[in-house]
């Protein structure tokens, strides 16, 4: 049907001309108006489909047209009259004929119509009908159906036709084929024809053997398949296919149980406290609700469809396809990082909010919920964290088990890469962020807050409890006033080591830290480090055997304020050798950096940052490196994946040597290398300090023109790399960041301005003979030098020979203590133009620096070394050649000092290591140009390591048993809690002391041969298994049911004691004894014990809890100062998951560092424990008493003595 018409003026008013004349119906009809009950009559003439009304019949103008092409025409019922008029109006209304047009239009009115005569509306009406050519419509309708049925039986008969074409070719073919098999057998039919008999001839004994084989032929066949079927059920694919369906199954379980996790977290926790949050006094904002679960609900969701995913696998056993499953997780998995990087922040947001107590009610009435079953909601938050790497190790363990021609297996790679990709992303982030927040909470615990720590570079090394020697006038140290208990008291603070700050402060009685008015905050910086003060000094005189050598100073210069001296008295001698290690490093790491920026002053476009930007080699990733986006202390890239031979660059790298780095390598360098191969580089790097550093960053040190470089470097090599002498004491660099701006060099000598040894004036040309030089080596006319004098005034001029050897000016003075200057030639120096050797200059600014606090340096020598900034070319090569030797000394001698005073076990165990560092330090003090510190630091160490009675003051477990043979024995009844809780203590450290950190490596005590791999964790599971087994027996060995909880009162006293000495082995040991099924079940015994006993060990059990990894065991440790015994089981856990999830090293033979700096972390962590030991006397009485093997019961007798003590109750 038409939809639209175009409307043409002069042609409707042609048709209406002809509707008029010509019209098929023309009469008067009335038309309802649009108001509700008016009608108005008009003249209609109907013209083919086409209605068109005049006002009358004369009219030449149509009122309106009606297009009825499509509409329907039907009888309408006469509308209803409200008024009452005359009775003869109301029947002619009721005979006149109503009909009704409708339209096919959308939104196009029905035209309503009446006439006087029925038999003229049906005239009109069929008239109307007609012009709709709706019979024209309804055909056209009935025949495109049928042409449509037509159009689809033809294209079926083509396909039938078709399929019936190929049939018969097919078969046409198979009758071909079949013919040429019958011509074939009748062929052979006939000639096997002679040779055949009758089947019914055939003798009935053949008819049995025939079917005798046949059984046989059966039995024979099924037996080969039963075999065949039993070999491979035993072969070691179809076991590997057994054991990677358990995984697969086991995995669906966790799933399942990690959903139903995530729903408990969710329903029960996160969706209650919204709408807490939206109540009228709301218990919890709604920001501290998604900052406490943050995306867990989405992470729910995801699992919850990969879990519907797994269990559609598994409908479909035995086959098992699940890569592409973890090919739609993967890019999902990214909403961990969030969750893992704000993790921390989200419990210390929990934390927070428990302080308030409707909150803290509301949240324990969600986690009394049975669904909980008694965990907390620190314990769901924590289970998302060891998702990935649950995943990882499901991945690892099915692809042991999946062949490498498996359909799975390349899917199965790409997923466990991807997710270990992911795992060392999150692993980078939340170690960079753990050292902010480390910092944030000391900042916090800090009363007057701390600015410094709110530096992102700051990290973190190390905290403790030091003794600071009060301030007293020289030489009136009073021996009262330094007594060890009052000096304790009022001495003793709490020590916080940076990289860059070093923070000492007092803790008040409500545990409270603050900073020291003056000398709280000292930067690094502005400090010297006296490790052994002298024994000539009068402020120190007689400190050594005062303190026992445990003091040390720090030398605190400030450039706007006197300078001040700060002594800190350390508990042990490992403590003072661990402290000043690592101050000594953070010092030298300082300078080293300033020092490096002095160097490249000389040329505007070239700065420290620079030259380790333009190394790629020390933040982009090759072949045998790879680096992550966290930077260490150095702002370097951490490494995560590196060769041996690159790590042992990387620690003998002379820009920089990152602490963090050090530590992570001395404590793992023997999972990847030898402690020989360490040492064979360090020999290497003193004897020839060139090739610690890349050719082409070396050139930089060189290079401040073309021309330079060939003027001076003629046959274009690097400079030589024999050793002339070593390199000076570190310098003291200024704090300003700027690289060229800030400079500032410590000229402090300890010149005499009473002897007068330094003659800076200008001498005449008889003063010293002239000595000749070749044109290489020969300083310009205008060049001053320095040399080397005897402090009499005297005996000034040197012999010739000695001249000419000190005038080289890449040569450094022999240890001077006094000097003089000296022109060249004889000829007089203009003091406006005076150039002193720079390496000469160093000389004397470092010359005493390992001799106190010297006295300010003379104006006029200040003056004159501030012009060594206009040496010329030769003399700025032989400087910078000067600073690569002395830093190349200064970083030897720092890695030795740290891994002699750190690791000392290495040499004990190693005799051969041993002697070869004592050769090559001897080496090193052989060396005639060795500046004092140098030698002094060397001495130091060498004396380190020759103490062959550093443990001697330290009791050992072996001795205390001699001891306690002799002694005379004590019963637990005359024995107090204190002296019980006291000698505990001291066995659990003395065990857990004497463990060496290198058991820690390697998991050696989940291997089979164990107690020969790690004796001393053995030995420490052991101790804590009889002294758990002491206090169980000691408990059931009364009859009575009051002795029994008197004994259980006394032990819980005993646990609470211990755990005010901070031995946190000694409490799980005692609350494990009394969680023992022989002692739980005593009902009538636990009656009897006081409520406030319960009370204490419900405190001292949820303390050591190991619910959340030992969530509140971990904080504790945290808040608490050494000495401390922490429960070895929770790092060797952590050990064990960290060894576990990673491997040692990658499949391109890269070593896995990241996995190296974990295991250091936990290891620093056991190791600062075990330095500070208990100051407890030893009682051969108690030890004797706790060491006792024969008061241990074994497990069985104990539950037996138990059910006889107190039987079971009948069911």
């Amino acid at each position: 049907m038409q939809k639209s018409v175009r409307y043409n003026e002069g042609h409707a008013l042609y048709l209406a001309f002809l509707a008029r004349k010509e019209g098929t119906k023309r009469g008067f009809l009335s038309k309802k108006a649009a108001e509700a009950s008016r009608w108005h009559e008009k003249w209609f003439a109907l013209y083919q489909n086409v209605l068109f009304y005049f006002e009358g019949e004369q009219s030449g103008r149509p009122a309106g047209m009606y297009l009825l092409e499509g509409c329907s025409c039907e009888r309408a019922p006469a509308p209803p009259r409200a008024g009452a008029g005359p009775g003869g109006a109301r029947d002619a209304l009721d005979k006149q004929y109503y009909f009704t047009v409708l339209f096919g239009h959308e939104g196009q009115k029905p035209l309503e119509l009446r006439c006087e005569e029925e038999q003229d509306g049906k005239e009109w009406m069929e008239a109307i009908h007609q012009a709709s050519y709706a019979d024209i419509l309804i055909e056209r309708e009935v025949l495109m159906q049928k042409y449509i049925h037509l159009i689809q039986i033809v294209e079926t008969e083509k396909i039938a036709a078709n399929q019936l074409r190929h049939q018969l070719e097919d078969q046409d073919t198979e009758i071909e084929r079949l013919k040429s098999e019958i011509i074939a057998l009748n062929k052979t039919k006939e000639r096997m024809r002679p040779y055949q008999s009758n089947p019914e001839d055939e003798d009935p004994d053949i008819k049995k053997i025939k079917k005798v084989q046949s059984f046989m032929r059966g039995w024979l066949c099924r037996r080969k398949w039963k075999t065949i079927v039993q070999d491979y059920i035993c072969s070691p694919h179809a076991e590997s296919m057994r054991k990677r369906n358990q995984i697969v199954f086991t995995m669906v379980e966790a799933e399942s149980e990690y959903v139903h996790q995530l729903y408990i977290l969710v329903n029960g926790f996160l969706r209650p406290l919204r709408m807490a949050a939206s109540s009228k006094k709301p218990p919890i904002s709604h920001d501290d609700v998604s900052s406490i679960f943050l995306n867990s609900e989405t992470i729910m969701f995801l699992h919850e469809i990969f879990h519907q995913g797994l269990k559609a696998r598994i409908a479909n056993w035995p086959t098992l396809i699940l890569a592409d499953l973890f090919d739609i997780l993967l890019p999902m998995l990214n909403i961990y990082q969030e969750f893992v990087r704000n993790h921390q922040y989200s419990l210390q947001v929990l934390a927070n909010c428990k302080q308030n107590r409707d909150f803290d009610k509301l949240l324990k009435q969600y986690e009394a919920n049975p669904a909980c079953e008694g965990r907390m909601l620190e314990t769901f938050l924590t289970y998302p964290m060891f998702q990935i790497p649950r995943y990882i190790i499901t991945l690892h363990e099915l692809l042991a088990h999946t062949p490498h021609e498996h359909v799975e297996r390349k899917s199965l790679e790409f997923a466990k890469s991807k997710l270990e990709e992911l795992s060392r992303i999150m692993h980078d982030e939340v170690s960079d962020t753990e050292n902010i927040r480390k910092n944030l909470a000391i900042e916090r615990m800090i009363v007057e807050g701390c600015d410094i720590l709110l530096d992102t570079s700051q990290t973190f090394i190390r905290q403790g409890s030091l003794i600071q020697v009060p301030s007293v006038e020289k030489g009136k140290l009073s021996k009262v006033r330094l007594g060890s208990l009052s000096l304790k008291k009022e001495g003793e603070r709490q020590c916080f080591l940076f990289t860059k700050h070093f923070l000492i402060c007092t803790r008040s009685s409500g545990g409270k830290l603050h900073l020291l008015k003056t000398g709280g905050v000292l930067s690094l910086i502005e400090c010297t480090l006296i490790e052994e003060p002298d024994a000539g000094d009068d402020d120190s005189k007689g400190s050594g055997h005062v303190f026992g050598h445990l003091d040390f100073k720090i030398v605190v210069e400030p450039p706007d304020a006197a300078a001040f001296t700060v002594v800190l008295l350390a508990p042990s001698r490992q403590e003072k050798a661990a402290w000043t290690s690592d101050i000594s490093q953070c010092v030298d790491n300082i300078r080293c950096n300033g020092l490096m920026t002095i160097v490249f002053e000389e040329n505007s476009k070239v700065t420290v940052p620079h030259m380790i930007k333009s190394d790629a080699r020390l933040h982009k990733d090759d072949t045998d490196i790879c680096f992550s986006k966290t930077l260490n202390s150095c702002k370097v890239p951490q490494i995560r994946y590196a060769s041996v031979e690159r790590l042992l660059e990387r620690l003998t790298d002379l820009r920089f040597l990152s602490i963090d780095f050090l530590n992570t390598f001395l404590h793992t360098y023997r999972i990847f290398t030898t402690a020989a191969v360490v040492l064979a580089k360090l020999s290497d790097i003193y004897k020839r300090p060139f090739t610690s550093i890349p050719v082409r960053s070396l050139e930089l040190f060189f290079a401040t023109s073309q021309n330079n470089r060939g003027e001076h470097l003629v046959d274009g090599k690097t400079p030589r790399l024999c050793r002339k002498f070593s390199s000076p004491p570190p310098l003291a660099v200024s704090r300003t960041s700027s690289p060229v701006r800030a400079r500032k060099l410590s000229l402090t000598s300890p010149l005499n301005s009473r002897i007068g040894a330094l003659d800076l004036s200008t001498s005449p040309a008889s003063s010293s003979p002239t000595t000749t030089h070749s044109p290489a080596a020969s300083p310009p006319p205008h060049t001053a030098v320095l040399e080397s004098t005897a402090v009499d005034r005297a005996g000034v001029e040197s012999s010739p020979a000695a001249d000419a050897t000190e005038l080289s000016p890449c040569r450094s003075p022999s240890t001077p203590r006094h000097l003089r200057y000296r022109q060249p030639g004889g000829q007089a120096a203009d003091s406006s133009h005076c150039s002193v050797s720079p390496a000469s200059a160093f000389a004397i600014a470092t010359a005493a620096a390992g001799h106190g606090s010297p006295p300010a340096v003379p104006q006029l020598l200040q003056k004159r070394l501030a012009q060594t900034l206009r040496f010329n070319n030769t003399e700025r090569i032989c400087d910078k050649e000067f600073i690569i030797r002395r830093t190349a000394t200064n970083r030897v001698l720092n890695v030795l000092r740290h891994w002699v005073s750190k690791h000392a076990q290495d040499f004990e165990l190693n005799n051969e290591l041993k002697m070869n560092v004592l050769n090559l330090l001897e080496e090193v003090l052989r060396d005639p140009d060795l500046l004092p510190q140098e030698r002094k630091a060397t001495a130091n160490i060498l004396r380190a390591l020759s103490q062959d009675d550093q443990d001697d003051i330290h009791l050992k477990l072996e001795d205390i048993i001699q001891l306690t043979d002799c002694a005379k024995a004590e019963c637990f009844e005359t024995l107090s809690a204190m002296e019980l809780a006291e000698q505990i203590t001291l066995l659990d450290h003395i065990v857990f002391r004497s463990i060496p950190y290198e058991e820690f490596l390697g998991q050696g005590w989940m291997k089979l041969d164990k107690n020969e791999r790690t004796p001393y964790i053995m030995k420490t599971s052991q101790h804590f298994n009889d002294m758990s087994n002491l206090v169980a027996s000691q408990i059931m060995n009364y009859t009575d049911v009051s002795s029994r909880a008197i004994a259980i009162e006394k032990w819980v006293a005993v646990a609470d004691i211990c755990r005010c000495l901070h031995n946190y082995n000694g409490v799980l040991e005692i609350t494990s004894a009394l969680n023992r099924s022989a002692i739980y079940r005593l009902k009538k015994t636990w009656a009897k014990v006081s409520k406030q006993t319960k009370a204490l060990m419900d405190k001292l059990q949820k303390t050591v809890s190991s619910e959340g990894r030992f969530k509140n065991l971990r904080e504790t440790l945290k808040n608490c100062n050494p000495p401390t015994v922490p429960y070895l089981g929770m790092y060797l856990t952590d050990l064990a998951f960290i060894e576990e999830g990673t491997p040692n090293f990658t499949e391109e033979g890269l070593v896995n560092f990241s996995k190296m700096r974990m295991i250091s972390h936990i290891v620093r962590e056991i190791r600062q424990f075990q330095q500070t030991s208990y100051r407890i006397d030893h009682q051969p009485k108690v030890t004797q008493y706790l060491l006792d093997k024969a008061l241990i019961i074994d497990e069985d007798t104990l539950y037996e003595l138990s059910l006889k003590i107190e039987p079971r109750l009948p069911a």
